[in-house]
């Protein structure tokens, strides 16, 4: 039998080799780190679900973002955890709620050196714990949540924000958003909308996280997770109301999504890396399962291979400074 001619081996041979036909990059400017302000703490307190993972207080939030900044990342997506909530969510829409004053504070500290990003939603402020204002009969109320999603843009936008994120998967809520912005003088603020994202239980942790209240499920308005042309239709919708770039949500269970949604739009994609996805590795890292740092890397570089051009990670200091 001859001797192969073709052997793909002669390309693996060495890291220096490995580099230079490498097909996929990861560099920290794709990385985007989500944070978690807890109003009025005087101190960081460790997320119990998310080992790593802190709700910081003013002070540790603005330490923590120079050295997001100092480690390259390409952004911060920044959430809220408030001493007191309601049924409509007010706290996201007021000018010194617990967000819109920790964008403040972030933006103060950073200033443009990275891209300040706001989720825009009204999970984290309401009593129910449901993304939107909710009817009598405790149906999420999709155009009763739009004027809320609304004034949430625009206090968002005056607090600094350079990004803000419509997270709640309301019909027309980017449409909503960008017209409250040019209306209010805001046009050069941006939207990264959450374009796809899927009703998941790998949001476990992020919950904990942020000390959610739900009551029941969001699958009236999130996405059903065995659809994927739904997804590219919620896409095309977004882009058409304004989005400047799109989101997947989560990312390694639909990674297949992330693909097609990259070969359809013109915009850039986004991809979360959720709270489970960075819980799972961790836990069978802890246990000695799994070599951490390559599994963290494998994670990361396989959502960027789907297409991704931007990754939120809770790993992105970590990850940014090792690269």
């Amino acid at each position: 039998m001859p001797y192969p001619r073709e052997r793909p081996r002669r390309l693996r041979g060495s890291p220096a080799m490995r580099r230079l036909v490498g097909e996929t990059t990861l560099d920290p400017h794709h990385l985007v780190l989500p944070m978690f302000v807890r109003e009025g703490a005087v101190e960081p307190r460790p997320v119990p679900s998310m080992p790593g993972v802190v709700q910081h207080s003013a002070e540790s939030v603005r330490k923590a973002a120079v050295e997001a900044v100092e480690a390259g990342v390409g952004g911060l997506m920044l959430f809220a955890i408030p001493e007191n909530k309601d049924a409509e969510g007010s706290g996201g829409y007021d000018p010194d709620g617990a967000l819109n004053v920790a964008i403040r504070d972030v933006v103060s500290e950073v200033g443009n050196a990275t891209v300040v990003m706001a989720d825009l939603c009204l999970d984290e402020f309401t009593d129910h714990g449901h993304c939107g204002v909710l009817t009598p009969d405790g149906a999420v109320d999709n155009d009763a949540t739009l004027e809320a999603y609304r004034r949430m843009a625009v206090a968002q936008a005056e607090a600094g924000a350079h990004v803000v994120g419509p997270s709640g998967m309301m019909d027309g809520q980017v449409g909503a958003v960008r017209d409250a912005l040019d209306g209010a003088g805001h046009a050069g603020v941006a939207i990264l909308a959450y374009a796809v994202k899927y009703a998941s239980a790998f949001y476990g942790p992020f919950r904990d996280a942020v000390e959610s209240t739900l009551t029941g499920d969001r699958r009236t308005y999130q996405q059903d997770p065995a659809n994927a042309f739904e997804a590219l239709r919620e896409v095309r919708l977004d882009v058409e109301e304004g989005a400047d770039m799109v989101m997947v949500k989560p990312a390694l269970s639909y990674l297949d999504v992330v693909t097609r949604i990259r070969e359809a739009v013109d915009v850039p994609v986004a991809a979360y890396q959720v709270s489970g996805e960075y819980a799972m590795i961790e836990a069978a890292a802890a246990n000695g399962w799994i070599d951490r740092e390559r599994a963290v890397e494998e994670s990361l570089v396989s959502i960027r291979r789907a297409g991704a051009d931007m990754i939120l990670t809770y790993w992105a200091v970590e990850v940014a400074r090792r690269l």
